[in-house]
């Protein structure tokens, strides 16, 4: 009686167990109905009885259980595959409560069940999602009831209601623990059944997060993709997938961000897209930035929080799931062909106006940014251990990557054509026969001999140029894009009034919704990019390795270079070298943009190459780096702590306290002509640059004393250049602007007269303020470029005065201080008076004061009178009143002291007095000879010279002068240097003996 008590008890207790796993029950008495648990199985009860068999659930019935129960669909309780999960869960739920048991016997009888529950879950799963057209399991019509649906929803776990998942009751909203595990490992035997699964599922991942912002709930589908590709045989199904890296001949940059499973988790960004593509929902733009100019600035600085955090989530995310397939070895070669192909489809991303529907988006490629340099980040460390895996060959092979289309550092392109075809040969006899899967034409041999490192790193480059610093350019031109349409805006409103057009109000109004737009994609630009300083500073630590590796194919941080460059360095992409400077051009610009970042290797790579054209042909990449090396001065640094760290860069910089100067003198030179057909007006912004980084070492002893140096080393080599040029500037530059100051004061009394301004069609009026501003523009330009030459030739000339007194230069400076003195105080200067001076930056007392100063600095460094001869024998602009009348200008205002004043008017005195001693010359000498005279300046030679090509003869201080800025034969355009020129001695015989007459 005991036993059959104890056998009862062991029966009811598994038949119990089961009822609360199974949900079901074979006792109609037990049936709650409704959405109550357990269900009465009817017809499996009836059968049972008609074998004789109890009603009770036992592991025997288990299998029968699942298939009555799948057999049906019953409202109100859960569909089959949710079901199954369920079951799955609570046999977990039941073990752990059966631990408590006393009885060892009935608990391993008790748990055997369970893993059988378990284990024909799974089994039942796997029919269920692999075999659904196969069974005769009943589908429910609502789609979000299919098993595949129900798999999908129950791994986003508490995403799913969101997304319209809200059917199920008692199963949970995630998947149980191992429930994932033992589901693949059921499909060991079955990989075509897993494949069609997970594919699918894959599919759905990337369908779901198709139109969804930063704002809207991304993080579950990243968070499910990166737990599935953490099962290998998953992360194999994913890089096997079909859109896994779509093919053919209509796969695009862009059909490569919408139908590849990871293109859509890249798309997911704040920087807008194209229209036709948007940037998913929530609008971000919308959200966070409507009417910006009214929001408070906690508002916006909230949204740049709340913004840098969800996208550091994307990449986060993203970047797990890329290292998660690397780690996967079978699957490494298909993820980094897609990251290959993703380049490359995307090449034509550089140009100023990418095809938006060829190309992907900015927003994918700033997302593929950040992951990229996650991954570079372990060999990123403070020495840069890991640079020697690095291997310059990978460029000239066509492997992953194909570089023969982008510009080289500096060799040409029958150059990289002669390199890469020694590099095939050389890879072909070292590795004759390709291991790698898929054509050979698209994978050659070569390129799985580089390591990951090398791989990663190149990759890594040409994302960052299609990618970050696209983007930043973008952002760039959006920026002067707002301003341009908020000055038209302006224009718009400023014609409201009388006689207005009717159509007037309308265009206000488009024009104000243009500025919304473009207001609210600036600050989403602002959010991603320039507000998330941490994706900034690893982008430089990138580009610290980049310049380190660089500058080691030359030998090393030292000067100076090797004569002959390196092809290794000279067949490198050039934009190897922009991308740094432009990168470190923005975050200098941005408060602690550079506090964590290790300047000095940058430092050095700048100075070793801006001056160097055998190096780095491109001119404007050179002036990249002097905007650089600009934006750095302490003055410009947007926190003290950054202006004290800059300072210490410039002051204590090895390589710079003996090369910047000399370097930025030299690219002075050099920036005359780039080759380009704006070379005329760049040139005055790139020397406006140098000019102003000059005036600040100026300050700096250590470089100071290198200009003294370079100045006496180089006094009638490239100093003379630099100075020829920087005076041809300062002319051309402050005759303009004094050309034009007249022309805007008339314009301003047009403007001022009401009576008749108003009178005007509106039309003639907007177009005449239009003409006025941009004048306006023009002339506090080129005044600003102006004052920064003026005040360098007043400061070096304090202490360096020889260069400016030789004879090829001496009668240069002395007309250009003799015009700018004369349209200062001379009759004419009333015109240049105008309300406001400063906002044109023309300021003509400091102006006339400083032209003084220059006066005084170059007399008094004069020991043989030749600057005060040269100011007398200026026929076009000297004025002996001149300098009394400026002494008195200077006397009123107080511009110098009493004691410069006074050395001015003896200079003057000195002026007048060789002036009447080459008018009595003059008339001594009478009619010169003509063959004595100069071709050019028609004065008398004093040095006659032959020109080796055109046989002519020149006076050797005209030939001299022109050839600083011009080194050809004025004659026939011949090639022409200094060392070139014949003394024609005879004719120089003749010329002494011809004076000597004259003087006798």
């Amino acid at each position: 009686m005991a036993q059959l008590k104890a056998t009862r008890s062991k029966v009811d207790i598994e038949d119990k167990v089961l009822q609360r796993v199974l949900q079901v029950t074979l006792r109609p008495g037990d049936d709650r109905g409704g959405s109550g648990v357990p269900l009465y199985l009817e017809q499996l009860a009836a059968e049972l009885l008609s074998e004789d068999r109890p009603t009770v659930l036992s592991r025997d019935s288990i299998e029968r259980v699942f298939m009555e129960r799948l057999s049906t669909i019953y409202a109100g309780y859960d569909p089959p595959f949710s079901y199954l999960v369920g079951c799955y869960r609570r046999a977990l739920e039941e073990a752990r409560k059966a631990q408590i048991m006393k009885d060892k016997i009935i608990l391993a009888e008790i748990l055997d069940a369970l893993q059988q529950v378990k284990e024909l879950a799974v089994s039942y799963a796997v029919l269920v999602l692999a075999h659904a057209e196969d069974i005769n399991f009943p589908q429910s019509p609502e789609p979000s009831l299919a098993p595949n649906m129900q798999f999908l929803a129950l791994i986003l776990g508490d995403l799913s209601p969101n997304m319209g998942y809200d059917t199920f009751a008692s199963s949970g909203s995630t998947l149980p623990p191992g429930f994932l595990d033992d589901l693949i490992n059921r499909f060991e035997n079955e990989p075509e059944g897993l494949k069609n699964v997970f594919e699918q599922l894959f599919k759905d991942l990337q369908g779901s997060v198709m139109k969804i912002s930063p704002l809207g709930p991304f993080q579950g589908y990243l968070r499910a993709l990166g737990m599935l590709v953490s099962h290998p045989s998953l992360a194999l199904v994913l890089v096997h997938h079909p859109m896994w890296n779509p093919r053919g001949n209509h796969v695009n940059g862009r059909v490569l961000e919408v139908s590849s499973i990871l293109g859509p988790f890249f798309h997911i960004s704040v920087i807008p897209d194209h229209p036709v593509f948007g940037n998913g929902e929530p609008n971000v733009g919308q959200q966070c930035f409507s009417e910006a100019s009214t929001r408070r600035t906690s508002d916006l600085t909230s949204s740049y929080a709340l913004i840098k955090t969800v996208m550091h989530q994307l990449y986060d995310g993203l970047h797990d799931v890329i290292l998660k397939l690397l780690k996967t070895a079978e699957a490494r070669e298909k993820v980094l062909q897609y990251l290959a192909d993703v380049i490359q489809k995307n090449a034509n991303r550089v140009q100023m106006q990418a095809n938006p529907f060829t190309t992907a988006s900015n927003g994918m490629f700033v997302s593929l940014s950040a992951v990229m340099l996650k991954l570079c980040d372990p060999f990123l460390d403070a020495s840069l251990s890991k640079k020697g895996k690095i291997e310059a060959s990978y460029v000239l092979r066509k492997g992953r990557l194909d570089f023969s289309g982008l510009t080289a550092i500096l060799a040409t392109s029958e150059e990289l054509r002669h390199l890469q075809a020694e590099e095939a040969s050389t890879s072909t006899l070292n590795n004759p026969q390709s291991d790698l899967p898929g054509p050979a034409a698209s994978k050659p041999a070569d390129h799985s001999n580089f390591s990951f490192i090398c791989e990663c790193f190149f990759l890594t480059a040409r994302v960052l140029n299609l990618g970050l610093i696209k983007a930043l350019l973008d952002f760039k031109t959006l920026v002067q894009d707002l301003s341009r349409h908020k000055e038209s805006l302006a224009a718009l409103k400023a014609m409201r009034g009388n006689g207005a057009p009717e159509e007037l109000e309308h265009d206000i109004s488009q024009a104000e919704a243009l500025v919304e737009r473009l207001s609210q994609d600036r600050l989403c630009y602002d959010a991603q990019l320039l507000k998330d300083v941490n994706l900034l500073q690893q982008g430089l630590n990138f580009y610290r390795l980049m310049v380190v590796w660089l500058a080691g194919l030359v030998g090393g941080f030292q000067l100076p270079l090797p004569s002959i460059c390196p092809m290794e360095f000279a067949s490198m992409p050039e934009h190897f070298v922009e991308d740094p400077m432009e990168l470190l051009l923005f975050a200098s610009r941005i408060p602690k943009g550079l506090d964590t970042v290790n300047l000095d290797e940058f430092m050095s790579f700048i100075v070793m190459f801006m001056g160097s054209p055998l190096h780095v042909r491109n001119p404007y990449l050179r002036a990249k780096m002097v905007e650089v090396l600009n934006a750095w001065m302490p003055s410009k640094s947007p926190s003290p702590v950054m202006a004290s760290n800059m300072a210490l860069l410039f002051e204590e910089h090895d390589l710079a306290l003996q090369y910047l100067v000399p370097n930025l003198l030299k690219l002075y030179v050099d920036i005359e002509f780039t080759g380009s057909h704006t070379q005329f007006y760049d040139k005055f912004n790139i020397r406006h640059n140098i000019a102003e980084l000059l005036e600040y070492l100026w300050l700096v002893p250590s470089h100071h004393n290198a200009w003294k140096k370079i100045a006496i080393m180089e006094e009638k080599g490239s100093y003379l250049k630099f100075l020829n040029l920087l005076i041809n500037d300062s002319i051309f530059l402050l005759d303009e602007s004094l050309k034009k100051i007249p022309e805007l004061k008339a314009m301003e009394a047009e403007i001022e007269n009401s009576d008749e301004w108003n009178q005007r069609p509106p039309q003639e009026r907007q177009e005449r303020v239009h003409h006025f501003h941009q004048q306006e523009h023009v002339v506090r330009i080129d005044m600003t470029l102006a004052n920064e030459d003026v005040k360098m030739l007043q400061y070096t000339s304090a202490e360096i005065t020889a260069p400016f007194l030789l004879p090829e230069m001496v009668e240069r400076i002395a007309s250009m201080l003799n015009y700018f003195l004369f349209q200062l105080v001379g009759p004419q200067r009333k015109a240049l008076r105008v309300k406001e001076p400063e906002k044109y930056e023309f300021r003509p007392k400091e102006l006339l004061s400083q032209i003084v100063d220059i006066y005084v600095h170059l007399d008094r460094g004069d020991a043989h009178q030749s600057f005060a001869n040269a100011i007398s024998s200026d026929g076009r602009s000297y004025r002996e009143e001149l300098f009394s009348e400026a002494a008195g200008v200077l006397r009123q205002i107080g511009g110098l002291p009493e004691k410069t004043i006074q050395e001015f008017e003896l200079l003057g005195v000195k002026a007048k007095a060789a002036a009447t001693e080459a008018k009595d010359t003059e008339a001594l000498l009478g009619e010169i000879p003509e063959e004595f005279l100069d071709p050019i300046q028609y004065t008398l030679m004093k040095d006659p010279v032959i020109l080796p090509s055109s046989k002519t003869t020149v006076d050797l201080s005209t030939i001299q002068r022109h050839l600083l800025s011009d080194q050809t034969d004025p004659f026939n355009r011949s090639v022409l240097t200094s060392d070139m020129l014949i003394p024609d001695v005879e004719l120089k015989a003749r010329i002494d003996e011809y004076l000597s007459s004259r003087q006798r």
